[in-house]
């Protein structure tokens, strides 16, 4: 199995453009599928097998999510050796995914966002830093490794835009707020000019996503709001806050850089949640 492996994760590097991320995460699927197999050949996996291995991993206790981006992996993998001729039927064609519980993502109140926002101080280079992350994400909404992959040209501090690199390599445009350019420009005007990454770590080097959720977590703390927040929950903010002020759905996909219009609808139950706690409060016959 091991060299069809090599050869779909070259065709999803090469001819699918897939980012590092994606590709790992196939990679290590396959490699723990692999593991299963044993010495059995990937030309005999048929039906039966992958069900078979769908139990195995239920009965470690994975949940329905994951088990079924495991699936997924497989399924993808499978299209690709039989439109490629190296097997001659996809054991996963007739295999249904795992239904997922539906969980709503957390999003933070505008006050919370603004509270731990203000709790950076910025009096210090860190704290400069710290305020421009925090801006820069509510501000664009983009994903945390689309945050710590910035660099200094990608931001257009005039124009007021951001050059984004997304999932699968693709780069998109998204505008940036006065208050974020505002604290994007602080921190530039005391940061070391060395190094293209926007946002430097205490070493001058790029900021990894863990030094991001350290920061998080530090400013999470400070203004007491309730823990499970993530930096992710500031991207489920801004599409939230967006469109309980009358923002559409599909302007909303676009500055989030989903690909289908189903991953963003998420957020309409959100707003329909608040509507209801609105009216359920409002209405005397509610």
């Amino acid at each position: 199995m091991e060299r069809f492996v090599e050869k779909f994760i070259r065709y999803l590097d090469i001819e699918k453009n897939y980012s590092a991320h994606t590709i790992l995460n196939y990679k290590l699927d396959l490699e723990e599928f692999q593991a299963f197999l044993g010495e059995q050949p990937v030309e005999k996996v048929d039906y039966l097998g992958v069900r078979k291995y769908l139990a195995v991993l239920k009965e470690k206790n994975l949940s329905s999510r994951s088990v079924s981006r495991k699936l997924s992996a497989l399924r993808t993998f499978f299209r690709f050796l039989t439109r490629e001729g190296f097997i001659k039927s996809n054991p996963v064609a007739s295999v249904l995914s795992p239904k997922l519980d539906k969980h709503l993502p957390q999003f933070l109140t505008e006050e919370d966002t603004a509270r731990l926002i203000e709790s950076s101080i910025p009096a210090t280079l860190s704290g400069l830093r710290d305020r421009a992350i925090l801006e820069t994400f509510y501000s664009t909404g983009i994903r945390i490794s689309e945050l710590v992959g910035l660099d200094c040209d990608d931001v257009d501090i005039i124009s007021g835009i951001v050059k984004v690199r997304g999932k699968g390599k693709k780069e998109r445009i998204v505008p940036i707020g006065e208050q974020a350019i505002s604290a994007i420009r602080a921190y530039l005007g005391k940061k070391d000019q060395s190094s293209p990454a926007l946002f430097l770590n205490a070493g001058r080097r790029r900021i990894s996503d863990c030094g991001v959720r350290y920061i998080f977590r530090k400013y999470i703390r400070k203004t007491g709001i309730r823990q499970g927040i993530s930096p992710h929950t500031l991207r489920h903010s801004f599409a939230t806050h967006l469109l309980n002020r009358g923002a559409d759905l599909r302007t909303v996909q676009e500055l989030l850089g989903h690909a289908n219009l189903g991953t963003t609808q998420i957020y309409t139950h959100l707003t329909t949640e608040r509507l209801k706690n609105v009216y359920n409060k409002a209405h005397p016959r509610a």
